[in-house]
């Protein structure tokens, strides 16, 4: 991170540090799979939850030998996967850079920006108890949103507590590093929290983990509504005076308080 001046018209103003974003490729079996705008670290973790968020395997211990490597230009990150799982990779291959907004750029294919990604479990009906908590745990540990701001944050959260967080500037890249994290634990007995809007991609990528519920500090849009619904999922929406569930069968907001 390196210093830097910015003007304005009042004067000068010095900020210490700004988030890093390099293009990072994900490389699995020496193909690329995808390149995304990214924050330079958790890179293994980025690379084994992109593969299970996005299908390519069903679990974490099939992406083995990961290696992060740093080039001038950007990072590459290489792993392997079973050669029977390469057809899945190369159905769900992205093609271009996907800047840190959205999630679904690249894809070749518009049919898997809607496509099914399997029924969950239902969320544990305790874990309502526990959301604001782990919102609190979530933002003191977020310690380089501290010291450069602009960060997206995703944490998993059970009946214990706040189990592991990861950061990164884009969502999306937040999210599926946290997956790497967790490895292959059973994620149906928890909940995934977010710092952004729940869009449809961030319920797929979940979805495809067994993540039964799903909370953020900003409304979800229709089409997440609509998905996690079909899914089973439950999407909350964490308020000052109340946490706000979010069903596909009504248009009302539930209240609970």
């Amino acid at each position: 991170m390196s210093e830097v001046t910015a003007s304005k018209s009042a004067g000068t103003m010095s900020v210490d540090a700004l988030p890093e974003e390099h293009p990072v490729a994900l490389v699995f079996n020496g193909s690329t799979a995808a390149v995304m705008m990214a924050s330079p670290f958790d890179l293994p973790d980025f690379l084994r939850g992109f593969a299970r968020s996005e299908g390519i395997v069903t679990r974490g211990d099939e992406v083995t030998e990961v290696a992060a490597i740093r080039h001038e230009i950007g990072f590459e990150v290489r792993g392997q996967i079973p050669e029977d799982r390469s057809a899945a990779m190369d159905a769900r291959r992205r093609a271009a850079v996907g800047p840190v907004g959205c999630g679904l750029c690249g894809i070749d294919s518009l049919a898997q920006a809607s496509a099914f990604p399997g029924q969950v479990a239902p969320m544990e009906p305790g874990l309502m108890d526990h959301a604001r908590s782990a919102l609190a745990a979530l933002n003191a540990g977020q310690k380089r949103r501290e010291d450069v701001g602009a960060m997206h944050a995703a944490g998993y959260f059970d009946a214990t507590g706040l189990v592991a967080l990861r950061e990164d500037v884009g969502r999306h890249n937040a999210l599926d590093k946290l997956i790497g994290a967790l490895g292959d634990r059973d994620l149906s007995t928890g909940a995934v929290l977010i710092t952004s809007r729940l869009s449809v991609d961030l319920v797929q990528k979940c979805a495809r983990v067994g993540v039964s519920g799903l909370f953020s500090l900003s409304s979800p849009t229709r089409a997440a509504v609509d998905l996690a619904g079909r899914c089973g999922m439950t999407l909350c929406v964490i308020r000052r005076e109340a946490i706000m569930t979010y069903s596909a069968a009504q248009t009302e907001k539930e209240t609970v308080l």
